[in-house]
């Protein structure tokens, strides 16, 4: 299943190269199953060239290694002409870009890129509250203050960062913002907050909230999975314990709230009906962070067996029921991806981030391959 899975996504990644030439896609629009692109000046551009080295990986085939270092290219410019870095998804933009082309490659260029996107991330770090502001600029009246639970996915690069460097700084600020985030994220019954505000002034704690849930007190399912993978990668990097139990918990109470096909709703505190849009992209970032997860477990460890056979059923239903192969001209890979479903930005659609981790989940099980989140062993 995976194999041919696999086979059928690279048939539209290889019409993709086409279609999007040197632009990137971001999401589609209302159903219209056309990816809209952008120049290179998003915080999703990654996903694509992710996808195009996950492509290369599994095919040695030189059409999507010569895509994906043509993007590359882009991103160096980007980070010449800093064209829109003032946030904190660096890490989804340079660990599958430049990161990724140092693993596959060790291109002594990328990875001096990467260590330059490290050191952008971290101007986002602010010394009161003690975190890495998400989004806005410093002293911002709405954000100034503001962490969200997707940061997790960006501090592998930090982490990356340490290893290349010895410079304890990267360390640091990936340490204390998953300190800060698993305290304040996630709540006493396995559930997540989306955001979480903190007094610029005094540091003090504020309230959670979100910006893509239902509403402040409900678990978006994208952020659920994000604090699965998330802290499954932050123990990988910082082996505490109570990361991994973290990490656990979060994905035990995503596993007990799926429905019968195994593909998510956009907030699991929303009414479970047919007419409710759902998330496919949550559902491929949990089953790749569970995944991660289980490949960090000992053998002996009961988790991983549950774990694996979740991520399994999660990915199954994708291939079976969301997957847009057989579709004639086809841009994504599945369908059912929302964006922003309460504010209205494409809650129904194809989302490239959705794609890569679809592809990722599909090569973890097929080939072991583990994305560009670290380095690989041999390396």
């Amino acid at each position: 299943m995976w194999a041919q899975a696999i086979e059928d996504a690279l048939i539209v990644v290889a019409n993709n190269i086409k279609r999007f030439e040197n632009q990137f896609p971001l999401t589609s629009t209302q159903g219209n199953r056309i990816y809209r692109l952008t120049p290179g000046n998003d915080w999703t551009e990654g996903f694509w060239t992710g996808m195009l080295w996950l492509s290369y990986e599994y095919s040695k085939d030189d059409r999507y290694r010569d895509a994906a270092i043509k993007t590359v290219d882009s991103f160096r410019e980007r980070l010449m002409n800093r064209v829109n870095l003032d946030h904190h998804d660096i890490g989804f933009l340079y660990s599958l870009s430049t990161k990724a082309q140092w693993i596959l490659e060790q291109d002594d260029t990328s990875r001096l890129n990467t260590l330059q996107a490290a050191d952008i991330l971290l101007e986002r770090w602010r010394e009161i509250p003690g975190m890495l502001q998400a989004w806005g600029p410093k002293d911002d009246p709405q954000n100034g203050g503001r962490i969200i639970i997707d940061c997790l996915m960006n501090l592998p690069l930090l982490h990356w960062a340490y290893q290349q460097t010895g410079e304890e700084r990267y360390r640091q600020a990936a340490e204390q913002q998953t300190a800060l985030s698993r305290r304040f994220l996630v709540r006493g019954d396995d559930s997540s907050y989306h955001t979480f505000y903190f007094d610029l002034e005094t540091g003090d704690s504020i309230r959670g909230g979100t910006h893509q849930g239902s509403r402040d007190g409900s678990t978006w399912t994208r952020g659920q999975a994000w604090g699965i993978y998330g802290f499954a990668l932050a123990y990988r990097y910082m082996q505490q314990p109570e990361l991994m139990e973290t990490s656990k918990r979060l994905a035990r109470y995503f596993v007990d709230r799926l429905p019968d096909d195994g593909v998510v709703y956009w907030d699991f505190d929303v009414p479970q009906v047919p007419e409710t849009k759902r998330d496919s992209s949550a559902a491929a970032i949990a089953a790749s962070g569970m995944l991660e997860l289980a490949s960090l477990l000992p053998e002996e460890d009961n988790d991983r067996e549950w774990l694996t056979s979740a991520a399994r059923r999660i990915a199954a239903s994708l291939v079976a029921n969301y997957s847009t192969a057989g579709e004639t001209d086809a841009q994504g890979l599945i369908n059912r991806g929302s964006y922003a479903v309460r504010l209205d930005i494409s809650p129904d659609d194809y989302v490239i981030w959705g794609d890569y981790f679809y592809l990722e989940a599909l090569m973890r099980m097929e080939r072991g391959v583990p994305g560009y989140w670290y380095e690989r062993q041999g390396r």
